[in-house]
């Protein structure tokens, strides 16, 4: 399905050019913020940084990170055009705070429509394609936009479902035959349960893969995850996982080969930090911190995404140079320290997903009278024994090494949380630590 031609120009050469190329592009950044940002003038200023002498990727450890509270206390002060420039207003999920709005120019999403022509090529969607798209475009929400942007820049048809409803979704599919999906890989599972209950025979259906968004097809060591094996066990489709965000406006996708998602050097600078901001080996975890380029209206450098994931230099045998980024592994806010153990959810959210009895799940994260992490799962099942419990705790206590208090829930009880008509995606993990 892939093919080389799908990659840019800039990951063909060198890794010693796409260095180079990089260092270039990072000058032209700078420039730009010292002259229009005020959050980045007021930040050298205080520091007393020269941004001319700031020349190489290896220089950005000279500057102080962006951290989200900076964007939630100065969003204005980020904008570097008169709000006359901005065409698209989109905003943060607000996943860890208050939404922040980032103001696109016509430049920018000139750039973000690029960036998803790529990922999309990179998965092999070409000219002529029908791809449906199972996730909102509304509500400020800056992939839906992106996605429609990069298909239509490529020539494929769009079909703008939106997310929910396998009725409505299997109507599509049956009546305008498209060859790729946009989905949230957990969304498919209910895909898959409905087509079976009404004679849906999706085995032999036009859809031959899925551009699979906001949660994780990949383990740490790239591995497919529980999820990915259920999915796969049922559908024989191409699972490829895309990782992007407002803030970067930029996507990571996977080639035919799963081992992560791919840099665009020409859109992004990374860096892979730890606790103390330093740069991490290369495949150890760290918190992804990120440096956009070619962005007007609200560019960032040195952003901290709160993502905790891995980089992977070693070449990739569809062709590209560029280094990969695996799955997020978790954030740093919702770090659980449950029994002795570190816990994150995505890891929680995996083992449940295992179950096919276990059709809703809820997260719920508090600290209790001590001080100490608790961690409760609410469950939707159509198995409530104590036999399929025990089967549960037992499996928690063989993948994590701890098992969290389990309790099970109507549907009603449980939908009008995970299910909330404002949020873009469904809720399935609340951490009450927050609020405290």
């Amino acid at each position: 399905m892939f093919s080389k031609k799908a990659l840019t120009s800039i990951e063909l050469q060198s890794v010693e050019e796409i260095k180079e190329y990089q260092n270039k592009k990072l000058q032209e950044q700078l420039k730009y913020l010292a002259t229009h940002s005020k959050f980045y003038q007021d930040l050298f200023k205080k520091h007393q940084i020269d941004w001319k002498s700031i020349q190489t990727t290896e220089d950005l450890k000279l500057i102080p990170v962006t951290t989200k509270n900076d964007l939630q206390q100065y969003n204005l002060d980020f904008l570097c055009v008169p709000q006359t420039e901005i065409i698209d207003y989109s905003t943060t999920s607000g996943t860890l705070g208050d939404p922040v709005t980032f103001g696109l120019t016509d430049k920018d999403l000139d750039r973000l429509a690029i960036n998803e022509m790529n990922s999309f090529q990179r998965i092999g969607v070409q000219k002529g394609d029908v791809v449906q798209l199972m996730t909102t475009i509304d509500r400020r929400f800056m992939a839906g936009l992106a996605y429609f942007l990069g298909l239509r820049k490529i020539g494929a048809g769009v079909i703008r479902v939106g997310a929910g409803v396998p009725q409505l979704q299997w109507d599509s599919i049956l009546k305008y035959q498209p060859k790729f999906l946009v989905a949230v890989p957990s969304f498919l599972l209910k895909m898959l349960d409905y087509a079976e209950k009404n004679n849906i025979d999706y085995q032999n259906s036009s859809v031959k893969a899925v551009l699979c968004i906001g949660e994780s097809l990949r383990d740490k060591e790239l591995n497919p995850s529980l999820l990915t094996q259920k999915i796969n066990s049922k559908w024989d489709i191409q699972l490829f996982s895309t990782y992007a965000s407002t803030e970067m406006g930029t996507a990571f996708t996977e080639c035919n080969e799963s081992l992560g998602g791919h840099h665009q050097p020409d859109l992004i600078i990374t860096e892979i930090l730890d606790e103390n901001n330093e740069v991490v080996e290369d495949g150890e975890l760290g918190e992804l911190t990120i440096t956009t380029l070619g962005i007007e209206g609200m560019p960032l450098l040195r952003f901290k995404t709160g993502d905790l994931l891995r980089k992977h230099s070693s070449k990739c045998k569809c062709g590209s140079n560029s280094y990969r980024l695996g799955p997020v592994e978790g954030r740093k806010q919702h770090m659980i320290k449950y029994k002795g153990t570190t816990l994150y959810p995505p890891a929680l959210h995996d083992i449940l997903n295992h179950f096919d009895e276990i059709k809703l799940h809820l997260i719920e994260i508090y600290s209790n009278e001590f001080g100490t992490d608790e961690i409760l799962i609410r469950l939707v099942s159509t198995d409530e024994t104590d036999v399929f419990l025990a089967r549960i705790k037992d499996y928690f206590r063989a993948k994590l090494r701890v098992t969290p208090s389990i309790k099970f829930e109507t549907f009603e009880e449980l939908q009008s949380i995970v299910f909330k008509p404002e949020s873009r995606k469904p809720i399935t993990f609340i951490d009450y630590r927050e609020c405290d």
